[in-house]
């Protein structure tokens, strides 16, 4: 006889979630068992996010219900979920950039004695944590100190902190190096033998393969299938968008036109040094390096952001004042920031009102806004960049992630920029929505505009750019043209200038 499945330790059946306008999820069901991982996949918008925080108790559904252990549960707050042993890890992190490592590793629960918040217990626990996830950093140090993917380590301490028996993990993956994604699926599968059930969400293919059990496509608020995880990758992308996306990196190449952006010699101590470089009119130029590279920096002291010590910017052979964003925009050069929602956007604000943010200036005469403009601009935008939104009034903490991206760079084209920095400019966004991206660029220079990306995922630096600059250690190490750009040429260059310098 066929041995009966386990109780799922998590349920949902016939999920109905709904905002104005908008609704979010349409009878969804599916379940993860013990020592399960148990892989949503869906494009930007098509209900995930939504769905884990029913079950994490940030959202209350509309219908349908939430079983655990096989009962019928509320889920009224996220207190709730935590004591019935649901811990999620959500894409939005939830730390307290003020506080320090162990404090948010603890943060609601920390240890006692006599009364008082024994600190030396939390350390030790917070340590044992982070060791858990590999992260051999000061407990007592603040959040804010670090980057986003040691951030996104320590939200995943916090989750496994609780022992809980399902984990739900949204995107835990974005931000990570290949070291740190080899070790948090190492942890997962740590978990499963230990019985946890997980709820996996991830943009990366290659990863279901490693670490999932069964796949549930979410499509559009309903549930349209399941699969094995060892699924063929083309048949899951079509379930997932409805269609067949023929090339994964689409390049409309042109060739080349002037000098539009020219750096030369930009220094900032401990930072970069001596980088320089140009970009061409219908260019995409790649700027690729490990974690730490300095890629980041370079682009937000090109877009005036940050100061540099010395070195020259250009754009269309004028010199661009440094450390000034109004002179840099006034020059041409726009910045799409890695962290969209805190550097990107003001997510209290509408779509409309974001996408009128750097044109405002602009469109101010004596001290009176010219409304009317800026609406037809941003409605412009929307039907340009197909902006998936009920209204240009809608707030846009509401939109997917691929809309939140198209909304940050629709800001930046509506004040007709010469060149645009992209930094990860799909991190976080499903495959469809990165397709849209990429025909966005190919729009970009095919109008004679150019584009510095910087990206950690190889392939879609080696799919997209024309040119691939590599940095080491704050240096410019090494070009290649699109036709020598591998993953193994790229790495190559950064890892031997890396070794070469440990051995100075």
């Amino acid at each position: 006889m066929p041995t009966e499945a386990p109780t799922p330790l998590l349920a949902v059946e016939g999920l109905r979630k709904e905002f104005p306008g908008v609704v979010a999820l349409d009878g969804v069901s599916f379940d993860v068992r013990p020592g399960e991982v148990h892989v949503l996949l869906g494009e930007n918008g098509a209900g995930k996010s939504t769905l884990i925080k029913c079950l994490a108790g940030v959202y209350q559904p509309d219908a349908g219900r939430v079983l655990v252990d096989g009962e019928p549960r509320h889920l009224h707050t996220a207190r709730d979920a935590e004591r019935l042993g649901i811990a999620t890890i959500h894409q939005e992190l939830n730390l307290v950039p003020g506080l320090s490592v162990a404090e948010n590793v603890l943060l609601g629960r920390p240890p006692r004695r006599l009364g008082l918040i024994d600190r030396r217990a939390a350390r030790r626990q917070a340590a044992a944590a982070l060791a858990r996830v590999g992260l051999d950093i000061d407990p007592a140090t603040p959040v804010r100190e670090l980057g986003i993917a040691r951030q996104q380590l320590v939200e995943i301490a916090k989750a496994l902190s609780l022992d809980a028996r399902v984990l739900i993990l949204d995107e835990p993956t974005a931000a990570l190096t290949d070291d740190e994604v080899d070790r948090l699926l190492g942890l997962m599968r740590e978990l499963r033998e230990r019985g946890v059930g997980m709820i996996f969400i991830s943009h990366h293919l290659e990863e279901i393969g490693r670490i999932g059990d069964r796949v549930t496509v979410l499509r559009d608020g309903r549930s349209v299938g399941m699969l094995p995880a060892t699924a063929d990758q083309d048949e899951l992308v079509r379930m997932m968008v409805g269609r067949t996306i023929e090339a994964q990196y689409p390049r409309r190449r042109v060739p080349p036109g002037e000098v539009l952006l020219e750096v030369d010699g930009l220094t900032a101590a401990g930072r970069f040094e001596s980088v320089g470089m140009a970009v061409r009119a219908g260019e995409v130029v790649g700027l690729a390096g490990l974690v730490g590279a300095g890629r980041t920096e370079v682009l937000r002291a090109i877009a005036g952001v940050d100061r540099y010590a010395s070195g020259t910017v250009r754009v269309r052979g004028t010199r661009v004042r440094g450390g000034s964003v109004h002179a840099a925009v006034d020059a041409g050069i726009g910045l799409v920031p890695e962290d969209r929602k805190a550097q990107g956007l003001v997510l209290g604000a509408s779509v409309q009102e974001n996408l009128s943010l750097v044109t405002l200036r602009s469109a101010t005469r004596w001290g009176v806004v010219d409304f009317g403009r800026l609406r037809a601009a941003a409605a412009e935008m929307i039907r340009r960049l197909g902006i998936r939104t009920p209204s240009a009034r809608t707030t846009m903490r509401t939109l997917s992630g691929g809309n939140q991206q198209k909304v940050v760079i629709g800001k930046w084209l509506t004040a007709n920029p010469a060149v645009l920095l992209l930094d990860e400019p799909t991190r976080g966004i499903d495959v469809g929505a990165k397709v849209e991206i990429y025909e966005l660029i190919n729009a970009l220079t095919a109008d004679g505009r150019g584009v510095l990306l910087v990206s950690s995922e190889l392939p879609e630096v080696i799919g997209i750019c024309d040119r691939v600059l590599v940095m080491s250690r704050g240096r410019l190490v090494g070009e290649l043209d699109h036709s020598q750009a591998t993953q193994d040429a790229v790495m190559a260059l950064a890892v031997k200038e890396v070794e070469s310098s440990r051995a100075i």
